[in-house]
């Protein structure tokens, strides 16, 4: 039943699941799933140590990453031990400028990492960029095979795999619930009785995970009064189109290969530390620019700032 709906519109239901991209370059995994192992700074492991569902636990570990300025210092050590951290298990001292590299060298007998599970295979790891000033090299040592691109994912991303497929459920429904899908099934030649079947299938899944709560929706922006989902940012109805339709370019600086379609997947409280916020009531659909406006800064701080630029442009 789920080829009834369009192919893009799957990719990107599926890609929800998924963490941003990361290049070679950052300890991150890229594009993996949100229930992979989580990366935690030290300084952030007292607020991000209990996951939040699975009773505390993260599904697939966890590893700490402490700055070597702080390693070597005799109070912190003690202080990993209370905490429940130990080096090469849980613990990687992480390298991330040249100042460290050579001034808190790894220690003789000292491996770069190679797990994502206990043990480790090392105690370090490094992602220190050239200095083109002096014509060092970038050392990029620890997860950088081919098999094991990247250490694991960031903490604000994490979701388990049962959050992610409530997500997945909720985010199906709103697709359905764009002002236009009668439009699209016509346009797109679909079987408009496997359509409805469908969307009676979905709600009925949605409502008996508790995710068609409408005031709750409402509240958070993702639908309007009538029902209809809407952009968390512009508040404009979300076109069931535009999961199809790739983003207009500028004449001259268009890429034929362009993949970003106009609506995306919008966090209404924005990823951050501390936080997981990628979970049902959390998601909705949004315009790609709009997205692109609000980026990590959340919805109610740039409609801030835009009120401000709208007052000292005196555009009211």
């Amino acid at each position: 039943m789920t080829n009834i709906i369009p192919k893009p519109v799957q990719t990107k239901i599926y890609k929800t699941g998924q963490t941003r991209g990361a290049d070679d370059d950052v300890i991150y995994q890229n594009r993996v799933g949100r229930n992979s192992t989580v990366l935690i700074p030290f300084l952030e492991f007292d607020r991000c140590r209990t996951a939040p569902t699975n009773n505390g636990i993260y599904e697939n570990g966890f590893i700490a990453l402490i700055k070597p300025e702080y390693f070597f210092d005799k109070n912190v050590r003690i202080l990993l031990e209370s905490k429940g951290l130990h080096l090469g298990e849980n613990l990687l001292v992480f390298y991330e400028t040249r100042f460290q590299w050579n001034n808190y060298p790894p220690l003789a007998g000292w491996n770069a990492a190679t797990s994502r599970v206990s043990p480790l295979g090392g105690q370090y790891v490094a992602r220190v960029p050239a200095t083109t000033a002096v014509g060092e090299e970038k050392i990029i040592e620890g997860f950088n095979s081919s098999r094991m691109k990247g250490a694991g994912i960031r903490v604000y991303e994490y979701a388990d795999s049962a959050t992610i497929k409530l997500c997945k459920i909720q985010l199906e429904y709103l697709f359905w619930s764009c002002k236009d899908i009668a439009e699209l099934v016509t346009e797109n030649g679909m079987n408009k009785d496997l359509v409805q079947q469908r969307i009676v299938s979905i709600t009925r899944l949605a409502k008996g995970k508790g995710l068609a709560d409408k005031n709750r929706l409402l509240s958070e922006r993702i639908i309007d009064k009538e029902g209809y989902t809407i952009c968390p940012l512009c508040l404009k109805h979300i076109s069931a189109r535009g999961f199809c339709s790739k983003i207009q370019q500028a004449e001259g600086r268009d890429v034929p290969d362009l993949t970003v379609t106009e609506v995306s997947l919008f966090h209404i409280h924005e990823l951050r530390t501390g936080e997981f916020n990628h979970r049902p009531y959390n998601l909705g659909w949004g315009h790609h620019h709009c997205n692109v406006v609000v980026k990590d800064s959340g919805i109610e701080s740039t409609l801030q700032w835009m009120r401000e630029v709208i007052n000292r442009n005196d555009a009211l």
